[in-house]
């Protein structure tokens, strides 16, 4: 089933833009090794800092080293966990559940008892002051709207950058992990992405979501 959305006159003159622009960047990243480290150490700094974890680029990348850092062993082990995540993912099919599963383990391991399943029990997102501002789906319908997402994103014919953020948006609205599923939504964008133009393996989008300009 299509979900709910619209493509308008404006999606698609920026999706020519940004088409553009991922030209120049791709030619820029294939000269420059470090520039493509760099970058992946940013994305996973803001993927974390936009669900709160403290640490701090210097830190994240000191940890990524594998330095020694002064911080909480959650936080710690957090950054450990979406560095192999993000090593592995541009490896999976993502409109694989077994891979989105394998890849939310690869996220919450050791923080999380339900990490690489499905949650099994309802779940609320809530604003700063304890009010509810968003269920997700029943769980016993998660497997079949993830699926059904996922048949569709993998025929669909729009352009990738349209489809990724109908996906990153959709995976959100079922919200099918009892945690990680911010972290779970900008990774499998960034692989959707990245299926259509590799250099998006490199670019920080995460980054612009955690400090847009």
């Amino acid at each position: 089933m299509r979900p709910p959305f619209s493509i308008t006159d404006k999606m698609l003159k920026l999706t020519v833009e940004i088409t553009q622009a991922v030209t120049l960047l791709e030619l820029q990243h294939q000269r420059d090794l470090h520039l493509r480290k760099e970058n992946r150490i940013r994305s996973i700094h803001s993927s974390l800092a936009i669900e709160q974890n403290t640490l701090s680029l210097e830190q994240v990348t000191a940890i990524i080293a594998g330095k020694r850092v002064l911080g909480e062993p959650k936080e710690i082990r957090e950054v450990q966990n979406a560095y192999e995540a993000y090593e592995e993912v541009f490896k999976f099919d993502p409109y694989s559940i077994e891979n989105l599963l394998a890849a939310h383990r690869l996220m919450t391991k050791g923080l999380v008892k339900e990490s690489g399943a499905f949650r099994e029990r309802d779940v609320g997102v809530y604003d700063g002051n304890g009010t509810v501002v968003h269920i997700g789906a029943r769980p016993q319908f998660v497997y079949g709207l993830v699926d059904d997402l996922f048949k569709w994103a993998k025929k669909t014919d729009i352009p990738a950058l349209i489809k990724s953020c109908v996906v990153h948006f959709e995976l959100e609205m079922i919200h099918p992990f009892l945690d990680g599923n911010g972290r779970m939504g900008r990774l499998w964008q960034n692989l959707l992405l990245a299926k259509w133009q590799p250099v998006f393996e490199w670019i920080p989008i995460e980054s612009q979501v955690h400090n847009p300009v």
